[in-house]
């Protein structure tokens, strides 16, 4: 899989790391959502450049920024719900938490590292169109491949009471959130929720999370 494949999935994750500087509590409750994007973006990917041959040597530290800094602008209880649509209204309190951790933390195994060779000359956020009172929206961007093309990515974000945050990536129109839900959603059909929840935190814990078939 090459260098882009691999960041597109990262950020399937939503908004990119906040590393050197996060943004301040009121500036993400007032920042537009291509700003947000944007200033995330430049700050995560000038700590790759700075601290690149140390991830490198020590990928698990990839892994503890994200964890630290992703969390304030990625909705995840928003994304798992969506991820198991109709099966959240039936999961209990405990499900839904363990779902969502395990949720997380699978797709941060599957995909983190990718970050650690990714360079801030291939990311470019376009201007945002929406509406101040709009509570969506929609962000493009494109990713330069090794070859010089481009692919267009765009992140859904929701206004929250702490600002806005990502939920949902699309790579040349593919929803990530769509992709798992299909392959959630076959397999809580077949299996039951506590039987997917138990495979992700048992391959978490042995390093082995299985990719989404309908996005690899």
């Amino acid at each position: 899989m090459n260098v882009v494949k691999q960041w597109l999935r990262v950020m399937s994750l939503a908004l990119l790391v906040a590393c050197a500087g996060a943004l301040a509590a009121d500036d993400a409750a007032t920042i537009k959502p291509d700003e947000l994007v944007k200033k995330v973006a430049n700050n995560v990917l000038k700590d790759l450049d700075a601290n690149r041959a140390e991830y490198r040597k020590d990928p698990s530290k990839v892994r503890q920024l994200v964890d630290k800094h992703l969390l304030p602008y990625f909705d995840t209880t928003y994304a798992a719900q969506a991820v198991l649509a109709k099966h959240w209204r039936n999961a209990t309190p405990e499900q839904r938490t363990r779902f969502i951790e395990a949720f997380y933390q699978s797709i941060l195994q599957n995909y983190g590292e990718a970050l650690i060779d990714f360079t801030p000359d291939r990311l470019q956020v376009l201007p945002y169109t929406g509406k101040p009172e709009d509570t969506s929206a929609t962000v493009r961007t494109t990713v330069r491949r090794e070859n010089g093309s481009k692919v267009p990515v765009n992140y859904s974000l929701r206004k929250t009471p702490q600002g806005w945050k990502a939920f949902d990536v699309q790579v040349e129109g593919v929803s990530y959130v769509k992709s798992f839900r299909t392959d959630f959603g076959s397999e809580v059909d077949q299996k039951g929720l506590d039987a997917v929840i138990q495979r992700l935190e048992s391959q978490i814990a042995s390093g082995t999370v299985k990719k989404p078939t309908s996005s690899s």
